[in-house]
C-alpha cells in the first residue's frame, strides 16, 4: 500500500455500538430486510447465495447476516460488543430458530487467531466496522485471511476528508464524553440540521415530500435516526481514501470488481474485490 489509511483516534474512549444495535431492532420489518437484501445482490452481483458460506464481520444489529441467510448462504456472524451479538442472535431467534446453517459468536476482527479458526468463505462482509476497530490496517488485513479463492470481500470504510474527518473526531470524543441527555441533544441538533438540509434542498428541486429519506431507507434498509446517532457517535474512527482501499488490497492479490462511493461527503465508500483464484 502506497500509503497508510489515516488513524484518527488517540483514545480508547469507545461507543456502545450495541446499545444503538438493539434500539434499532424494533424497526426491523419486512421491507426493511428486503432492501439489505437488495442491497446485497445489486453489490455482489448476484441472485441468490444459495451454497455460499457467508463471513459477517462485526455483525451488529445482524440484519445484514440475516438477508444473507435468506438468500440461501450458511452465514457466520460474529461481533466484538456484546449486545450486538445478542441483537444478532435475537433476528436469528425471530425468523431461524435453531437453524445449524446459522452460527453466531463473540470475537474480534483483531484476533489473528481467531480469524485464522473461523477457515475461508466465499464472501466475506464488514459494512461500516473496520474502520471502529482501533486499528483499521491491521483489521483490513486480517479480513483477508478469510476469504476463499475466487472468493468476494465486500467493506465499507469511511471517507477521508482531510479536516472534516478531523473535526468529526472530535465531535465523537465529546460525545462519548457527555451524559445520557447531552449526547440525546447533540444528535439531535445534527438531526435536525442535516436532514433540516436535505428535506429544503429536495423541496427547491421539486422532490416528493421526504424524497432523501425514504431513498436513504430504501438503499439498505436502515435507520437514518439510528444510524445519525452511529455516525456522531461512533468512535473509534478511522478514514481512507477511496484509491488507499483499493492499493491495499490490489497489493494481497485481490481485484475490485465494484465500487460505490459517497462522493467525497461524509459517509462510507463501498467496495466489493474479488480474490484471485489460486
Amino acid at each position: 500500500m502506497k500509503k497508510k489509511p489515516r488513524a484518527i483516534q488517540q483514545d480508547q474512549t469507545r461507543f456502545e455500538f450495541g446499545k444503538n444495535w438493539s434500539r434499532f431492532l424494533k424497526s426491523v420489518d419486512g421491507e426493511r430486510i428486503q432492501e439489505a437484501e437488495l442491497s446485497l445482490k445489486e453489490m455482489l452481483g448476484v441472485k441468490t447465495l444459495q451454497d455460499k458460506t457467508f463471513l459477517d464481520i462485526g455483525s451488529g444489529s445482524g440484519l445484514f447476516s440475516l438477508a444473507a441467510r435468506r438468500l440461501g448462504a450458511r452465514v457466520h456472524s460474529f461481533d466484538y460488543d456484546q449486545k450486538s451479538v445478542a441483537c444478532t442472535a435475537e433476528l436469528k431467534r425471530r425468523y431461524f430458530l435453531n437453524d445449524n446453517n446459522w452460527t453466531i459468536t463473540e470475537g474480534s476482527v483483531l484476533d489473528e487467531e481467531y480469524m485464522l479458526s473461523l477457515g475461508k468463505f466465499d464472501v466475506v462482509y464488514s459494512w461500516g466496522v473496520l474502520h471502529h476497530t482501533g486499528g483499521m490496517r491491521q483489521a483490513m488485513e486480517n479480513a483477508c485471511v478469510a476469504v476463499a479463492s475466487g472468493g468476494q470481500l465486500y467493506i465499507a470504510i469511511y471517507n477521508d476528508q482531510g479536516w472534516r474527518s478531523i473535526y468529526w473526531t472530535k465531535i465523537k470524543r465529546v460525545y462519548n464524553r457527555l451524559p445520557k441527555v447531552g449526547r440525546f441533544i447533540m444528535v439531535g441538533m445534527f438531526f435536525v440540521t442535516i436532514w433540516g438540509m436535505k428535506i429544503v434542498r429536495d423541496s427547491l428541486l421539486g422532490k416528493p415530500p421526504l424524497y432523501s429519506w425514504k431513498k436513504y431507507v430504501k438503499k439498505r434498509g436502515m435507520s437514518p435516526w439510528w444510524d445519525e446517532v452511529d455516525w456522531v457517535g461512533g468512535y473509534p474512527f478511522e478514514v481512507a481514501k477511496p484509491e488507499e482501499i483499493f492499493h491495499f488490497y490490489r497489493e494481497r492479490g485481490f481485484t475490485m470488481v465494484n465500487l460505490w462511493t459517497c462522493g467525497g461527503k461524509n459517509g462510507n465508500n463501498e467496495f466489493v474485490f474479488e480474490r484471485r483464484q489460486r
